[in-house]
């Protein structure tokens, strides 16, 4: 059922369009700190924001060692330069990794230093339409090999940037992956225990714009229209699931992709199908509460859902069909993962996702079997 009483609240002031960066001229104070990539800083958007922060009168000091899935090292190393900059303003600008180091490096910082911490003020800019990560108060940390998925309102931006400049030249593989995270997150947000209508309206939005534009994005990442609809989707999923919460699918993207280094968007996406039909419970009645709400969205969608289940299956159809239309694989199999690997990570894996901080918030509440269930079935 959707929860009436619940606060919703948005802390992040959001800028969008094509030259929105621009805005970063207009920010206030004395020092910045730059968390990036090396990539980033090689297509020369470093030396971009420089520049707009030296017309705010500010200067930069830039932290760019941060890595795919970035782990306690880099917010160590990054903890260490904040102390010594003091910066009034921290901007992270790249993918979920580069603005998931800049919170666990803020984060870090606070829980080390507490009150005596003056917070800079906090601006992301993604530079891939996928995690949301400019608008929400989650953070995905590599520790030991293990995802960690911090949760605090204290990391959550002042500021987001979209620009979808920022996004013209990303390779159509993770046009992909980072598209269907974004269908993830709003799956996921539309039947999570803290849905609201307010979650629902972002979600239902987030879905339509995928389905019209994810497939034109992947064919042409010029296609200026699309690209502009699929970053403000996958800011407004981050919206609705920061509020609503996630569920078992990323929980068992972030066990699988943390043990076998994949990509996590690509995780997500092979996951997806076997997720909604088991919180659907498609082997059974197919009535229960999730298999309400996904026939809405296949309702949205304008797909067949005379019935319930109807509408479930049309929802499963869909999100196939637009996986085959993207040429995802069809389990882990395909993507070239040993079998044997595989099979001897499953109960690991499961055991992890029983314990990671999205398994909460899903519908039904899963065992471990059952999360082993979803594991063989998709390799």
């Amino acid at each position: 059922m959707i929860k009436i009483n619940q606060k919703f609240s948005l802390k992040t002031k959001i800028f969008c369009g094509q030259g929105s960066l621009k805005e970063l001229k207009k920010l206030e104070g004395r020092t910045a700190m730059i968390v990036s990539d090396k990539i980033i800083e090689e297509i020369g958007y470093v030396e971009t924001i420089k520049g707009y922060l030296t017309q705010a009168g500010l200067s930069s000091h830039v932290f760019t060692d941060v890595r795919p899935d970035p782990d306690t090292k880099v917010l160590a190393d990054g903890l260490k330069m904040l102390q010594q900059v003091k910066p009034d303003v921290l901007i992270a600008m790249g993918g979920g990794s580069a603005i998931d180091a800049a919170k666990g490096i803020l984060y870090s910082t606070y829980q080390m230093l507490g009150d005596s911490f003056k917070k800079p003020y906090f601006a992301a800019i993604p530079t891939t339409s996928g995690t949301g990560s400019e608008v929400t108060d989650f953070s995905v940390i590599t520790a030991e090999g293990d995802k960690i998925v911090l949760v605090n309102e204290y990391m959550a931006p002042d500021l987001a940037i979209l620009d979808s400049d920022c996004v013209a030249s990303v390779p159509r593989k993770v046009v992909i992956d980072t598209g269907m995270d974004v269908l993830t997150h709003a799956t996921e947000a539309y039947v999570a225990n803290d849905a609201t209508d307010f979650t629902d309206a972002m979600v239902e939005k987030t879905v339509r714009l995928l389905f019209e534009n994810l497939p034109l994005l992947a064919e042409d990442i010029g296609n200026e229209q699309a690209r502009n609809h699929v970053h403000n989707a996958s800011c407004m999923a981050g919206i609705a699931f920061t509020h609503a919460g996630l569920g078992i699918n990323h929980s068992l993207a972030h066990a699988v992709g943390g043990t076998l280094h994949l990509p996590h968007g690509r995780c997500n996406a092979l996951l997806l199908e076997e997720v909604i039909a088991f919180n659907g419970d498609l082997e059974k009645s197919a009535n229960n509460y999730a298999a309400k709400r996904y026939a809405k969205l296949a309702e949205l969608l304008d797909l067949p859902a005379r019935t319930v289940r109807e509408g479930l299956v049309s929802y499963i159809d869909a999100v196939r069909k637009l996986k085959e239309q993207l040429a995802i694989e069809s389990g882990f199999a395909s993507l070239g993962v040993d079998e044997e690997v595989y099979q001897t990570a499953i109960e690991n894996m499961a055991e992890a996702a029983m314990l990671d901080r999205c398994t909460p918030a899903n519908p039904v509440k899963p065992t471990k079997e059952e999360l082993i269930k979803i594991y063989k079935t998709v390799y």
